[in-house]
């Protein structure tokens, strides 16, 4: 996706369109006053590496002027700074100006002088309210100072804005005097200066749009539903015309709770749940599963966005007056970590690449070659789908078509057939030897079919049929498309890459030439672990255990792990060969006609240690720690902590530096941030608050009880980070 400063952007009810063109962007929600600033560049070089086009992020109001009329846009709140290095990076961003925000901070982002501003002179926030709005103005003013000249009309990154959050969902006023209030908010920022072409707001809910391109989202769990259960299965992982995520597997009508028309605008998602904030009383856990197969729901259901909250975690910034986080203590429904806010997103708190971000690269790999021919494929509802996620019997499918006319001149239909036997926490049925088939809008007629497979509990796929490979040929196949690598033979051709999880051959057929184009098909577990690079101007197929991530200047580097006492080589294959073997590697071996080996000829080690003692006090466990032995080459250096308890604490120098709320996850610290990486040693201490038994609290697996109560560690473990220049 390229958008220029005279680019034409707009949109028609089914999708964004650049300069006459239609695109499917991807897109993924980083708050910069959650991260350290020094840190930027090389975090947006890992969004884009896995897959995003647009950084999607807050300002949140209490972060800048918590207290009145001090506004603070420096260090890692220094907005401005963080567009520049969007760009930088080649992203595009949407600021999501509030000015209330949600996003689990301390009164949704409002600063309390502002409440007890409302309290002492009579006047609701999120209304009209005229000193309500002065207020409001200040702080879109004080933001433009900091986005102007950064627009993309002004050649910046920035392309959209999103007004308010949740509006008449999540408090604020419904009917016309809500949408009144988003349409005075969009004036007033665009009168401020926020001249973009795209301006949002959220619709999932009821809440009100004033106007605006509604944006959709959906989770895969509730952690702040008050329940200490297990919940009722999710409807996001049912294929279905509803937008409205609250209104899937109800009885109410399609569109029930929406306040705009869905005919009049395209499908686009801002906050799919890249994974979940657990809270104090819900812990549930989002693997990269669950975020991959509610993605590929909501795409065989017409979405032409994909869009997730949040794709990068973080940490709370240090208040200066209270801590920043949503507690009950403010009137909000949920207690949060003090600092944590690793979402178990894609990049986790501390930067982590881990299975949610390799899951929706390879959506993403999709997206990026095959999205804009996607985008006016209709929705095609298929016999015998269930429309209710409590049904685990039936398989779930839905197609993607449209009419296409072939280099002979026929017309075809052409599109996908999406299958889903995935439902998070549930089993769904085995259906063996099954004949699939992909049935036009009168739901009798065949588009496609495909040889007899078996579909186990918790597979998706999506398979295409009649897709066009180059000029003369369309093909139809039981694959799944990964990418295309452009000109893999010098000569032009284009390589077609799939994913099949059987180990049983893919059947191809193909209708006219492929005229020296190439299909090639890889297991599903290479495509995770595979990402199309960029190198001496030529595309590659890269497939490694570490992730390649290309820099800011064009140099892509493989980030790889090792564990303590371990010495390991960097190894990846690329298809085609690279021009040239890259310094410090030699070629391993031909994998295949395709792929070609490549080994780092020197090694890395990982000798670190980790000594701790423990001093149990009543209801909590004292724990010192002291790390030595860090390799000095290293990027970053994971602390992994296994411990049982309720909470967890860490203190470094007497001041709290991370926190945790126990999920039966390993606590992953990076210490890059605390004592850079040219320290060999680091010392922390760690409190540990114990779990008893009869704690009203929902935790997916609970642990061991000792005397009715839980609280130890059980391990540290000290994981190295290399990255080596490919």
């Amino acid at each position: 996706m390229k958008i220029l400063s005279d680019s034409k952007v707009g949109f028609d009810p089914i999708s964004l369109i650049v300069d006459g063109k239609r695109v499917f962007p991807m897109m993924g929600e980083m708050h910069f006053s959650r991260y350290p600033h020094q840190y930027w560049e090389e975090e947006l070089c890992k969004m884009k590496a896995g897959g995003i086009d647009i950084v999607s992020l807050y300002v949140i109001w209490i972060h800048h002027e918590e207290i009145h009329g001090d506004f603070d846009f420096s260090g890692d709140r220094n907005l401005r700074l963080f567009l520049e290095t969007v760009k930088k990076c080649g992203l595009y961003a949407i600021l999501r100006i509030g000015p209330w925000a949600h996003g689990e901070a301390r009164n949704g982002g409002f600063p309390d002088w502002l409440l007890k501003d409302s309290v002492d002179n009579g006047y609701e926030v999120r209304t009209d309210a005229p000193r309500y709005l002065e207020h409001v103005r200040k702080f879109y003013e004080k933001t433009f100072e900091q986005a102007k000249g950064l627009l993309i009309k002004d050649d910046g990154p920035v392309i959209g804005v999103q007004i308010e959050n949740e509006y008449g969902h999540c408090g604020g006023k419904n009917g016309e005097e809500g949408e009144q209030h988003m349409r005075t908010l969009l004036a007033m920022a665009k009168e401020i200066g926020f001249e973009v072409p795209i301006y949002t707001a959220t619709g999932w809910g009821g809440a009100v749009t004033g106007g605006m391109i509604p944006v959709m989202g959906g989770y895969c769990e509730a952690p702040w539903d008050q329940r200490t259960t297990e919940i009722e299965p999710s409807g996001n992982y049912i294929f279905t015309r509803e937008r409205n995520d609250h209104n899937i597997g109800s009885d109410h009508g399609l569109g029930d709770g929406i306040t705009f028309d869905m005919n009049k605008f395209p499908f686009l998602t801002a906050e799919l749940g890249g994974g979940l904030q657990v809270t104090k009383h819900r812990r549930p856990i989002a693997t990269g599963l669950d975020t991959a197969a509610m993605t590929m729901t909501k795409l065989g259901s017409g979405a032409n966005l994909l869009g997730y909250y949040m794709y990068h975690g973080g940490t709370n910034p240090e208040g200066k007056l209270t801590t920043l986080q949503e507690t009950k203590e403010t009137g909000y429904p949920n207690d949060l970590p003090v600092l944590s806010y690793d979402f178990n997103a894609p990049l986790r708190e501390y930067g982590q690449m881990e299975d949610t971000y390799r899951q929706v690269r390879l959506l993403a790999n999709f997206i990026h070659d095959f999205g804009s021919d996607l985008c006016d494929m209709i929705y095609v509802e298929q016999p015998g789908n269930p429309l209710k996620p409590d049904n685990f019997e039936d398989i779930r499918s839905a197609v993607r078509c449209k009419d296409r006319i072939l280099f002979d001149g026929e017309t075809v239909k052409s599109g996908y057939l999406f299958v889903n036997n995935y439902q998070r926490r549930y089993k769904m049925a085995e259906h063996k030897n099954v004949e699939l088939r992909a049935y036009d809008t009168d739901g009798k007629s065949i588009l496609a079919e495909f040889e007899k497979i078996d579909v186990e509990d918790g597979d998706f796929f999506f398979y295409p049929f009649n897709m066009p490979v180059g000029k003369k040929a369309v093909i139809t196949i039981d694959a799944t498309p990964v990418c295309q690598v452009a000109d893999f033979d010098g000569k032009g051709h284009v390589a077609y890459i799939f994913y099949k999880d059987s180990e049983k051959e893919p059947s191809l057929t193909v209708k006219g030439e492929l005229d020296g184009h190439k299909v090639i098909v890889i297991t599903r577990d290479e495509a995770v672990h595979g990402s199309k690079v960029v190198k001496n101007g030529k595309e590659h197929f890269i497939i490694s255990n570490g992730d390649v991530v290309t820099k800011a200047d064009g140099k892509p580097e493989l980030y790889f792990e090792v564990s303590e006492n371990e010495t390991k080589h960097a190894v990846f294959k690329a298809f085609p060969e690279l021009l040239d073997t890259p310094d410090g590697f030699e070629v391993l071996k031909k994998d295949d006609d395709s792929f070609t080996v490549y080994k780092s000829q020197n090694s890395h080690e990982n000798r670190a240690e980790a000594f701790w003692s423990t001093d149990e006090c009543s209801d909590k466990l004292n724990v010192s720690i002291k790390v030595s032995n860090m390799p000095s080459d290293r990027n970053e250096m994971f602390m992994s902590i296994d411990y049982e308890g309720d909470t967890a604490e860490m203190y470094f120098d007497g001041r709290m530096i991370a926190d945790s709320f126990y999920t039966g996850q390993k606590w992953e610290v990076g210490l890059k941030r605390f004592c850079g990486n040219e320290c060999e040693a680091f010392c922390c201490d760690i409190n540990i608050q114990s779990l008893k038994e009869n704690t009203k609290l929902y935790l997916q697996k609970w642990p061991e009880m000792t005397d009715g109560k839980a609280c130890r560690v059980n391990d540290i473990h000290l994981i190295a980070q290399f990255k080596i220049e490919i």
